[in-house]
């Protein structure tokens, strides 16, 4: 008799894919990295019990892993077959080329004008109003950056939930705001300076620092922060 239990029938906090979500992939094992790609084990093992195995095969070495032939694989273990050995081999492959990489160093926000650099590309030219976020770590470095509104000729409507939103999903301790101006006036109106005294509010009060709101108007710029507003 087949007393194997399959991954769904073990308790939530020892499935992989749950335990990911529920307390972060530092806390897989390799062998419940590798269930996670492979899916499903076979008839006698779980995903997990098969990918201990093909990880001690390899004396738990990834980089020994990473040498094993897809045909190998094939060959060697019960429940591998053509596709998951391909995804075994591809994740390996990966992990490789990441640590070749250098690591992407994002720019550090230290003043307006890293502000309007980044935006202006994009802000410049557009013959619409739209509200940009740029989201920051605690050393004043992006973390991301998303088009929360876009509007019509002379107005894009705000909603300061989704900036908040925005924020605190990507953990940012900090925030800036960039829109732009197709009409060529840099200045900003008194719903621009209104909206970003609320937004200075509502960011106080979950401790997320709004360090700028910039408007782009062609080539030049206008900074709530340089003007003491902020």
């Amino acid at each position: 008799m087949n007393n194997k239990l399959n991954i769904k029938q073990w308790a939530e906090e020892d499935r992989p894919r749950e335990k990911m979500l529920q307390k972060g992939i530092q806390s897989l094992s390799d062998a419940e990295l590798l269930a996670i790609l492979i899916g499903s084990g076979n008839t006698e093992e779980t995903a997990v019990e098969l990918s201990r195995r093909i990880l001690a095969a390899s004396h738990n070495n990834l980089n020994e892993l990473g040498k094993v032939s897809v045909a190998d694989l094939k060959k060697s273990f019960k429940g591998i077959g053509e596709a998951k050995a391909i995804t075994i081999a591809a994740a390996l492959e990966l992990g490789r080329r990441r640590n070749s990489t250098s690591v992407f160093e994002r720019k550090q926000i230290v003043c307006s004008k890293h502000i309007f650099e980044i935006f202006h590309p994009i802000l410049s030219d557009l013959p619409h109003e739209e509200l940009w976020l740029l989201l920051l770590n605690k050393a004043n470095r992006e973390i991301d950056m998303t088009k929360i509104s876009q509007g019509g000729i002379d107005k894009t409507t705000i909603d300061i939930r989704s900036i908040l939103k925005s924020a605190i999903e990507k953990l940012a301790v900090a925030i800036a705001l960039c829109h732009n101006h197709p009409s060529g006036s840099k200045l900003p109106s008194k719903e621009d300076a209104d909206i970003t005294e609320k937004i200075k509010n509502a960011c106080h009060a979950v401790d997320i620092i709004l360090h700028d709101h910039v408007i782009i108007a062609s080539n030049d710029y206008f900074s709530f922060a340089d003007e003491g507003i902020i």
